[in-house]
């Protein structure tokens, strides 16, 4: 996705370079510099909003879809550009995380979504990324940026479909979106604190979202936040911002709407965590129950599980592996497109009694870096798993039997208990006496420990429940 992302960023950039104007800030009134035009804004959010889809895949569940994307047009209509091809998605990403992407397509993950406790706190962030959109940060960071900066990224592979499957493996390293400025991200904390106020909202949940913020970044074992973070203003800072605001709002022209049941009723068995039937990695294994196989991948390699393919990289960063699948084709067919573009001569093989057909191969980047790989495209349950492994050529003589080895290990799923596994789930209790978190996980055990469950519900761990509150828990199986 990274390198997709970044593509669709220069190609509009470049395009506009030599068309600078000034413009009006439609959120804030005041004066900016602007490259792109709305429409070419548009056209970026909508095709790098395909490859998110594609990439981290949207939670599966047409009600809270709904939920989510009515509460952020209500937002967006009432907002300084209306007319905007306004998309809400809730990601299938157990990441606390929200991000907004330049013409109006907002996401939220499925893990900030376990980690609010009212429809408020939604809002509140759904308004901030509003925000983001609405004063035109993103098209600001663009215009700004240098061309032979936006130009940075992975080295494009000669070989048009070799390079295709190693920008798999680098866009779940490390997604790309803009970085916003601090003061950007103040200004869309302010500009969310306007919108959910517009919407009769009470603006005094916003700052308890930071709260939560602040208790996943000091929690140990917490959810985790994204690189993004980094660029933004301290939690506690952006609390203490916020509380000042709300105080000089006048008594009676505070918004009344918080929700906390209606909320948490919404979210009450929402998938918490990763997902195993994804797939996952157990002691250098990596298991996908839904898909029914398992490999083995090379001891101490940094790996990474998407929607689009699973991968790991060397330490050293010169040899990488990728597994993806296409449905509606031969082994024969993939390999043949595969080794059109490359120098090699695939043989047909079988792998743990599989079909398969594959072979060693050479390339070499637009620079001239020479490379050198390994590939097996296997026929299984439907589908042709296309297995990658390349190197730099010194990497290559120190990685090939790692990658081998890797390749060899394709097989069928079959440990029952491993194919039976679920995922782990928010569980919303009501309480019927006031009780301490300690006794609340004590009469409803949880598979997360005290302090975890504290952030989940976004409270001190000594703090009394009082009788008839509403308490997420998580309920599941351990991993086999």
């Amino acid at each position: 996705m990274k390198p997709r992302l970044f593509a669709s960023f220069v190609a509009v950039g470049a395009i506009a370079f030599g068309t600078s104007t000034c413009a009006t800030n439609p959120a804030t009134g005041g004066r900016m510099i602007s490259l792109i035009s709305e429409s070419q804004e548009i056209a970026m959010g909508r095709e790098a909003d395909a490859s998110i889809v594609a990439q981290m895949g949207v939670v599966e569940d047409t009600a809270l879809q709904r939920y989510v994307s009515d509460l952020g047009l209500r937002l967006a209509r009432a907002s300084e550009r209306p007319n905007l091809p306004w998309t809400f998605r809730v990601v299938d990403d157990p990441i606390i995380n929200a991000f907004a992407l330049p013409g109006g397509f907002i996401y939220v993950s499925r893990g900030i979504l376990a980690h609010f406790n009212s429809e408020a706190e939604l809002v509140s962030v759904l308004g901030h990324e509003i925000g983001h959109v609405t004063a035109r940060h993103s098209v600001q960071q663009i215009s700004k940026a240098q061309l032979t900066q936006l130009g940075l990224g992975v080295a494009q592979i000669a070989a048009p479909k070799l390079g295709g499957v190693l920008n798999v493996a680098a866009a779940g390293m490390e997604l790309l979106f803009l970085k916003f400025s601090r003061d950007d991200e103040t200004q869309a904390d302010a500009l969310g604190l306007r919108y959910m106020r517009r919407g009769g909202y009470d603006p005094r949940e916003m700052a308890k979202v930071y709260v939560m913020l602040e208790r996943v970044s000091g929690a140990s074992g917490g959810g985790r936040i994204p690189d993004w973070q980094s660029t933004h203003p301290n939690p506690a800072d952006r609390q203490e911002r916020i509380g000042s605001a709300v105080a000089a709002i006048p008594a009676d022209s505070l918004g009344t709407i918080v929700r906390r049941p209606e909320y948490l009723r919404r979210v009450n068995g929402i998938v918490f965590g990763a997902d195993p039937r994804e797939g996952y990695f157990h002691d250098g294994q990596f298991f996908h129950p839904g898909l029914k196989f398992r490999m083995t991948f090379p001891t101490g390699w940094q790996t990474v599980n998407t929607r689009q393919a699973v991968a790991a990289q060397s330490q050293a960063g010169d040899a990488q592996v990728v597994l993806s699948a296409s449905p509606g084709a031969t082994p024969d067919s993939v390999a043949n497109a595969f080794f059109g573009s490359v120098r090699g001569q695939p043989q047909r093989r079988q792998i743990n009694g599989l079909p398969a057909i594959g072979g060693p191969f050479t390339a070499q980047t637009q620079e001239g870096q020479q490379l050198a790989g390994s590939a097996a495209f296997i026929a299984y349950s439907g589908l042709i798993y296309e297995a990658v492994g390349v190197a730099t050529t010194a990497g290559w003589r120190t990685h090939q039997t790692a990658v081998s080895t890797w390749l060899q290990s394709f097989r069928p799923l079959t440990d029952p208990a491993i194919l039976a596994v679920q995922p782990h789930r928010l569980d919303v209790v009501r309480i019927d006496g006031e009780m301490t978190l300690t006794q609340f996980a004590a009469r409803y055990p949880s598979t997360v420990p005290l302090a975890q469950l504290a952030v989940v519900n976004n409270i001190d761990s000594t703090a009394i429940l009082p009788r008839g509150s509403d308490v997420k828990r998580v309920v599941g199986e351990p991993l086999p």
